[in-house]
Parts: C-alpha cells; sequence; structure tokens
C-alpha cells in the first residue's frame, strides 16, 4: 500500500448522495477544504427521493442555489394531488387531497421559501455544481473507503482507486461517513443500530409511459395509492412530472423477489388495462426501516443521514435529516478545523441531531402504519357497484382522507425541530412549546430555528445567517460591546446586526439574540450578560452549558 498524502487534509467525506454532497458542499462555501469520496461514477441508478423540505430549501437560499433547484428539470407545472384508488382506469377514485402546483404553491407566513419537488437525479447533480463551485471540494469517484485508524489529532483514511485498483492513504482532521443504511464508516466504528430492523420489503420500480395522463379516468396526480381487496398494495409518484414513474409494490415482512414480468403485471394491474407501452428503466427491492444508530460517532469520526438513522419514506423526512446533519456538522467542523471551537462543540452534534432522528423516523412509521391501515379495516363492500358500495366508499374515503392528512401537512415537522438540552446552547427559562407536526409557529426560544420575518419584499432575516454568529439587536440602544469583543477574543466570527421591526422584534422576544451559524438560536436577553465571555465559551463549545451558567444568571444580567 503506497502512501500518496502530501499533506493533512481539514475533512474526508465518505459518500457522495445528497448529505455527503451538502455537507462538502457547506464546508466549501466555509472556505474549509475537503475531500469528498464516492464508489460509484455520480450517476444517480434510482432516485429515492423527490421532496426538497423547507427547511433544506431555506438552507439552498442560504447557499445561492434555489434558482438551480427550481430549474433542475422537474414540471413545476404539473399536479400535485394525492388520491386513493382502486385502479386508475374505470376503478374507484375513494379520495383525494387537492394540491397546487409546485409553481402556484404559496409560499407559507413562517418561511422566506416552500418545499420543492426535485428528485435525486436531478437534486444530486445540483449539490455537485454547489460542491465544486467553491473549488475547495476535490470530489473522488471511483474510489472505495476500506477503512480507517484513528490518532489522538488526526485519522488515517485507508482508499482505493476502483479504476486502477490502487490502494493508498490520505490524512485529515476530521472523517464523516455519509456512506448510506449499509455504511462501512459506521461498521468501522463498531455502532450497532436500534429500532424495527424491517418495516416491509417493498421493490421499485422507474418506469418511462409517455401519455400515462389519457390511459385512464382519474384527474392527474403526483402520487397514487393504489387498494385493493388485499388492503394497501402499490403506489405511483410523478418522478418528473412528464413521463417517467416510480412505481412501488408494498409487501410485508416476507422478502419476495419480483421479475420485471412480475413489475409489469402489477403496473399493468394499477393502471387498469394491458393495452399500452411502457417501458421499465430500473428494479430496485428495498427494506424499509425504522432504525437510529445507538452513537453518532467519535471525537474524530462521524456519521450522518442514512448512516446515522434509517427511516421510512412515508412523510419526506429521510434526506432532508441528512440535509441538516450536513448543516449542523458544516459550521462545528469549521469551528474546530480553524481552532475556534472547542470540546464539547462536536459533542453537541449527536446530542442535538440523534434526539431529532428518533423523532423523525417514529413519526415517518405512524404514517406508513395510516398508509396500510386498509389492509386491516376495509370493507369489502367498498368493491361493489351500487348504493351499497357508494356508501361504503364514501364511508371509507372520508376516514382514509383525515387520518392521512398527518403525513400530508407536515411543517411542524420540518422546521419546529429544537435542540433541547444541547450542552451549547443557553436556555432562558422559558417552557419548552408542543412539538406539533401539522402547525408550526415560530419562536426564537434558545436551541429552536432563529424566526423569518420579511424585513423588505425580498430581505429574510434568515439571509443573515451562515457564515458567522449574528447578534441581532432590536434596539439600538443596548450595549452588544462586550458580548462582540468576548467573541472576537476567541476568533470566533460574528457580527451585530440592528434590526428596525416591529414584528421581528415582538417574535424574537428579546432586545438581544444570538444566532449560530446553522440558523438556530444560541442566547437571548434584554441586556447582554456580565459574563459575556462564559457565554461565548458555551456557544463555541469551551465548555458545557451545565458546567457554566444557569439562565437565572443571564437573565438577571
Amino acid at each position: 500500500m503506497s502512501n500518496q498524502q502530501s499533506h493533512q487534509l481539514p475533512v474526508v467525506v465518505i459518500g457522495a448522495g445528497p448529505v455527503g454532497l451538502a455537507l462538502a458542499g457547506d464546508l466549501g462555501w466555509r472556505g474549509v477544504p475537503c475531500v469528498l469520496v464516492e464508489r460509484g461514477d455520480g450517476a444517480v441508478f434510482q432516485p429515492r427521493m423527490d421532496m426538497v423540505g423547507i427547511r433544506t430549501m431555506e438552507f439552498c437560499r442560504r447557499w445561492g442555489i434555489v434558482d438551480w433547484v427550481e430549474s433542475a428539470g422537474y414540471n413545476r407545472e404539473y399536479s400535485q394531488d394525492y388520491a386513493w384508488v382502486s385502479q386508475l382506469h374505470g376503478g374507484y377514485e375513494f379520495g383525494r387531497e387537492e394540491f397546487p402546483s409546485v409553481k402556484d404553491e404559496p409560499k407559507p407566513p413562517q418561511s422566506p421559501q416552500k418545499r420543492e419537488r426535485c428528485p435525486q437525479n436531478f437534486f444530486d447533480p445540483v449539490l455537485t455544481r454547489f460542491a465544486e463551485r467553491s473549488g475547495n471540494v476535490d470530489i473522488r469517484y471511483k474510489t472505495e473507503y476500506l477503512g480507517h485508524v484513528e490518532h489522538e489529532d488526526s485519522v488515517t483514511v485507508s482508499l482505493k482507486d476502483t479504476a486502477s485498483g490502487g490502494e493508498y492513504t490520505v490524512e485529515c482532521k476530521y472523517l464523516v461517513g455519509c456512506d448510506g443504511g449499509a455504511s462501512k464508516v459506521r461498521e468501522s466504528l463498531g455502532i450497532k443500530m436500534t429500532g424495527t430492523p424491517t418495516l416491509t420489503y417493498t421493490t421499485n420500480a422507474i418506469i418511462e409511459c409517455e401519455g400515462f395522463e389519457k390511459l385512464h379516468d382519474k384527474k392527474p396526480g403526483y402520487r397514487y395509492i393504489f387498494i385493493g381487496p388485499e388492503g394497501t398494495w402499490s403506489t405511483v409518484v410523478a418522478i418528473n412530472g412528464r413521463n417517467w414513474w416510480r412505481f412501488s409494490i408494498v409487501g410485508d415482512g416476507v422478502m419476495r423477489t419480483l421479475t420485471e414480468d412480475d413489475v409489469a403485471k402489477a403496473f399493468r394491474r394499477a393502471v387498469g388495462r394491458d393495452d399500452f407501452d411502457f417501458k421499465i428503466i430500473s428494479v430496485m427491492p428495498w427494506v424499509r426501516r425504522q432504525l437510529v444508530a445507538d452513537s453518532y460517532g467519535t471525537s474524530r469520526v462521524l456519521i450522518g443521514g442514512d448512516a446515522a438513522h434509517l427511516t421510512s419514506p412515508t412523510g419526506g423526512f429521510g434526506m432532508n435529516m441528512g440535509i441538516q446533519d450536513s448543516v449542523d456538522l458544516g459550521w462545528k467542523l469549521q469551528a474546530m478545523v480553524q481552532g475556534w471551537g472547542g470540546p464539547e462543540l462536536l459533542k453537541s452534534y449527536e446530542i442535538e441531531r440523534r434526539p431529532v432522528a428518533i423523532r423523525n423516523v417514529n413519526e415517518a412509521t405512524n404514517n406508513l402504519k395510516l398508509m396500510l391501515a386498509p389492509r386491516e379495516k376495509l370493507n369489502g363492500h367498498v368493491f361493489e357497484p351500487g348504493s351499497e358500495g357508494d356508501h361504503a366508499r364514501k364511508e371509507f374515503g372520508d376516514a382514509y382522507t383525515a387520518m392521512m392528512k398527518r403525513e400530508w401537512y407536515t411543517i411542524g415537522i420540518h422546521l419546529g425541530f429544537r435542540y433541547e438540552g444541547s450542552p451549547i446552547v443557553i436556555p432562558d427559562g422559558t417552557p419548552e412549546p408542543e412539538d406539533t407536526v401539522s402547525t408550526y409557529e415560530q419562536t426564537a426560544r434558545p436551541g429552536h430555528r432563529a424566526p423569518h420575518v420579511w424585513l423588505t419584499s425580498t430581505q429574510s432575516t434568515l439571509d443573515y445567517f451562515g457564515h458567522e454568529f449574528v447578534l441581532m439587536r432590536f434596539d439600538p440602544a443596548l450595549d452588544a460591546d462586550h458580548l462582540l469583543s468576548a467573541a472576537r477574543g476567541k476568533d470566533v466570527p460574528i457580527r451585530l446586526v440592528d434590526i428596525d421591526n416591529a414584528e421581528a422584534r415582538e417574535l424574537y422576544g428579546a432586545g438581544l439574540v444570538l444566532v449560530r451559524p446553522d440558523g438556530h438560536v444560541a442566547w437571548r436577553g434584554d441586556t447582554q450578560p456580565d459574563d459575556a465571555a462564559n457565554v461565548i465559551d458555551v456557544v463555541r463549545g469551551a465548555r458545557a452549558f451545565n458546567q457554566a451558567l444557569n439562565p437565572t444568571t443571564l437573565l438577571e444580567a
């Protein structure tokens, strides 16, 4: 094995899926050089995600790539309705939830952005372009991670060039495994996962079918859920809003291997006719899981995305949760590489992100159970013609529609996660608000996402966050010098922003609010604390909150 390293790299990221690309891109955007290692060639064999959540779009706004996402290739004028049917052609429609197209969907009042449809075969190239833009990211395709050795102040990573077969090592300060559910980095660390290993065995097929909407008598939709006498058995999703569809045959706890002929037969059953042409692009069996890693790593080797948590896609939480991991890690790795982060900083990654993963995978599993509920509760009359069947269909359809709304409306999941009990967040003594799913009330309580308020027709409060800590001051008469000088004395990047906006002042709830680079509130108060140096030491991870201060001290200072 030859040794080809010429210097110690700041960060090596394993896995160039959306999470690894986002982490590498965020690091590069922060001026931190990194190497991104990918075993494949970057091509997406089967897009496994298509919904870019609202928080992820807020990050895209920060990175300046919203236009790239919107123009990536999805037909933003295509119907976004969800419908549950027996078959498309000639079958029964039990219910439908109508949504505006992506183009016409309004932005919610809580955000300057909205969710987008951008399947992985479109989104990965966007994130690749973002990662490459900074000039700080070295993407190495066809390179396999073989293992690593962690030292006190570095990590030696063993890699293999799969094209040449050559093996070599690189030295880095930090290693991050974003290498998916079968993560070799996690395996090398000996980390187990807790939860339910198998929820269902499912088979996904990408199908090319021109003029799909003309094959049946139902209104166009983004997602169709197919319910037969055996219950919920498959779904069809509009992958590009044109001619590509993801057909998922939802199994149970028994593993079955389906051939292309099996998939074709099932697809014809869903459509309700045999006299049409289509092409199966790819078939991928997979397992829905409900698992969270018992640990997120060590002091120098960490995991994120599917390597840290595996969830049913019901709700669209998986990839978006992984992007949140990347943004949480990005600024913390920057701090450690640049020398202003303390020993508690990377410890806080697991403390902050693991509870969010547990919350989200449990919610996704609950959504799956709701989607599959007809397997236990289906009234056989719903498939019979006539008035009795009509009555049964309406009763079933109304109940199913009401039940499924929890999956359709999830702004609370995407924006309402908070870092309760984090060692680098200083609580202010206010009670924790309810953690909701379908609704979301903004709050600047420490640990929560800093609220969005429009300051002008185009500028959001969120537009200030990203590169550094931001001290938001809502009264220009307040003295902030102690906090600013304490931060600068430790080389912590910080900026003072004066906000003259009554709505923002009320929503942020204090005269001074310190916001972290990831956009979460670290501290707030109506005056700066006398122990400003301790506040800065806590939020940069030099000491944990519970070792240093109590909220009463900060509130009364």
